[in-house]
């Protein structure tokens, strides 16, 4: 395309609003007339759809729930009266729990005052808070925060550590709907652990974010938490962010969680018009659609040019990636959708595989993220005319130009800045566009079968670590040949998990349940195979 061509086709299709300072443009994603004509009647069902589910339709047939994370910045479009009053209440509880807390009126037993918090969850539970965290965080931070997100033991330690002699005077946030979510409940386990090595007590020194009736609820009831925030059936965690999941870390921080919630509700705005060019969540969603032929054959790579968006990549890979892969679509046919997402920040990491991204595979659209303002003071030159900034953007729209001469497709959202404001706008952006993209691929973006399964496997293998810790503590001493095991066990087809199992307790010699059981680590077991 000619240049003077490729302008027009930019001021033809570039989305722009002066009043929040954003701008989408998708001119290189080659979205031609006939495509976007073709794309129309689908786009106006996918409106339709939208409405519907902001209204209250039963969008998750599975557990037979309402969607209702765009009610979370706008209460008075929730349903009923009773929704919008207890998301008035939740906001209001939350702002007021933070500010007792940074005016030292709610205080750690033992300590003058909370310095930090340690919030415990995973997936949305987790994805979302440290994204705003990292991207919002400053060293004046009212509190610091701490994430736990993992099972994992020595990422556990390194949390702990960080925090070191400060634990007395640090806040636990528990964020789990069900309570039983083990990740989560094993990160609380292990920081209850290390509070009790002081001397101390969880319960005053936590807060919990859960589902009503839930056995976190009742934990909490009992054991004297702080607080506990409410998360409704209706919030799913991908899109949990503004719901208590992520406004009360964000609170506690010091971040401006009304700003977040006042971008959110006016990119919420923008994104209701029924028109495709006026729409920039449509205008994603249609560039998506393009790319992959409406079957998710291209991978989406998200390089923001801005440090404090390092995270967003990885925030938006469970946000599409779980709402848009599915066997199914909502006819019951087998369809296997979905787009895989990765991507870091640049130009950093445009040094690691833009080499692939412009003369490798072109199984990939890009989507660059800018961010106009470059710091909060003045930037010095550091070559005649050029500072830091100018750099910055200079790698985006050279890596833009080099891609685009080997014919591969790229956008540009342009933000004003990064602020409570601006990230509020972005959350609400992308939830939108996932949810126009699923009506027009016709499949369900709002339930999460597969993560069902794999949790279920999960525990299938403790229960099979149980029975084996039961044949050991019985035969205390005893060496045996695996397939032996196996056998007795009736897991000949679970063969190669049960060794990883003894491999897993080999290695660790302090594994403190199998010394507790059968008096012995399991070496005699795995050396024995």
């Amino acid at each position: 395309m000619e240049p003077t061509q490729l302008w027009d086709r930019y001021k033809e299709l570039l989305w722009h609003d002066d009043a929040l300072g954003v701008s989408l443009d998708v001119s290189r994603m080659d979205l031609d007339d006939a495509f976007l004509a073709s794309v129309q009647p689908r786009m106006q069902e996918a409106f339709a759809a939208m409405k519907a589910l902001e209204a209250g339709a039963i969008a998750n047939p599975d557990e037979n729930r309402m969607v209702g994370h765009y009610w979370l910045r706008a209460p008075e479009t929730a349903p009923g009266p009773e929704i919008t009053r207890e998301i008035e209440k939740t906001v209001g509880r939350i702002r007021a729990f933070a500010e007792k807390v940074h005016a030292g009126t709610v205080t750690p037993p033992d300590a003058p005052r909370f310095s930090r918090f340690i919030s415990v969850g995973i997936g949305g539970s987790a994805l979302g808070p440290e994204f705003v965290a990292d991207a919002l965080g400053t060293t004046a931070d009212r509190l610091t925060p701490h994430f736990i997100d993992n099972t994992d033991p020595d990422g556990v330690d390194r949390v702990l550590a960080e925090i070191g002699d400060d634990l007395a005077e640090t806040l636990t946030i528990v964020i789990s709907k069900s309570g039983g979510t083990k990740e989560t409940r094993n990160g609380m386990l292990e920081v209850e652990a290390a509070y009790r090595r002081l001397g101390l007590e969880l319960g005053p020194h936590a807060v919990a974010v859960t589902g009503e009736g839930s056995a976190l609820q009742k934990q909490a009831l009992e054991e004297g938490f702080l607080e506990i925030f409410p998360m409704w059936d209706w919030v799913g965690g991908r899109t949990s962010e503004l719901s208590a999941v992520g406004l009360v870390p964000a609170a506690l921080q010091g971040i401006d969680v009304e700003a977040m919630l006042q971008g959110a509700r006016e990119m919420d705005e923008r994104t209701r018009v029924h028109e495709l060019r006026g729409n920039p969540a449509a205008l994603l969603a249609a560039a998506w659609y393009h790319a992959g032929g409406g079957k998710g054959a291209k991978q989406m790579v998200v390089l923001p040019y801005k440090d404090r968006l390092l995270l967003f990549s990885r925030y938006l890979q469970q946000l599409v990636m779980e709402s848009l892969g599915k066997e199914k679509d909502l006819d019951g046919n087998v369809v296997h959708q979905g787009i895989t997402v990765f991507g870091n920040k640049g130009s950093t990491d445009q040094h690691a595989y833009v080499q692939q991204l412009r003369d490798g595979r072109s199984d990939f659209f890009v989507t660059f993220i800018e961010v106009l303002r470059d710091r909060g003071g003045r930037s010095p030159a550091l070559e005649e005319g050029a500072t830091a900034g100018d750099f910055l953007l200079g790698f985006l729209l050279g890596t833009r130009s080099a891609l685009y001469e080997k014919q591969r497709r790229s956008m540009v959202l342009t933000l004003p800045e990064v602020s409570a404001h601006a990230i509020g706008m972005l959350i609400a952006l992308y939830e939108r566009a996932v949810g126009l993209y699923a009506s027009l691929i016709n499949i369900n973006a709002y339930h999460q079968p597969g993560v069902e399964a794999g949790k279920k496997a999960a525990a299938g293998v403790l229960k099979l670590q149980a029975r084996v810790l039961a044949v050991l503590h019985d035969e205390k001493g005893k060496s045996w040949r695996l397939e032996d095991l196996a056998r007795l066990l009736g897991a000949e087809d679970e063969i190669e998990t049960l060794f990883k199992l003894l491999e897993h307790a080999a290695a660790n010699p302090d594994h403190g349940v199998v010394r507790e059981r059968t008096g012995a680590p399991w070496e005699s077991v795995y050396r024995g195979r």
